[in-house]
């Protein structure tokens, strides 16, 4: 993949991740907030935005979502193969539920 072409699917995916991000914020902001694992004043943000910063936003070179784990037991449990997927899901679920919203600083 050419630097160019990397660089465009970052920012497509930017703006699809910030699109996504406001529209479930506006829809059901508790929700919202739990499955993107932000907090209080990073919803207040990204819903305030407008698309004018959108897009200047998304056109960075940085992609502005992450994984919200780093943990193999959570990863491995997103990714299994199990006969019943439900269970390992919903105990992954819960487990990123604990751990706290990452403030922007």
């Amino acid at each position: 993949m050419k630097f160019e072409q990397m660089m465009e699917e970052i920012r497509e995916a930017n703006l699809t991740y910030m699109l996504l991000a406001q529209q479930m914020i506006r829809e059901d902001r508790e929700a919202a907030m739990f499955r993107l694992g932000l907090n209080g004043d990073v919803a207040d943000i990204l819903d305030s935005l407008t698309p004018a910063q959108v897009l200047k936003m998304a056109s960075s070179n940085m992609l502005l979502c992450r994984f919200r784990f780093d943990d193999r037991v959570i990863f491995s449990m997103l990714s299994g193969y199990a006969k019943d997927r439900t269970l390992p899901q919903v105990h992954a679920a819960i487990l990123m539920a604990g751990r706290p919203a990452e403030a922007v600083a």
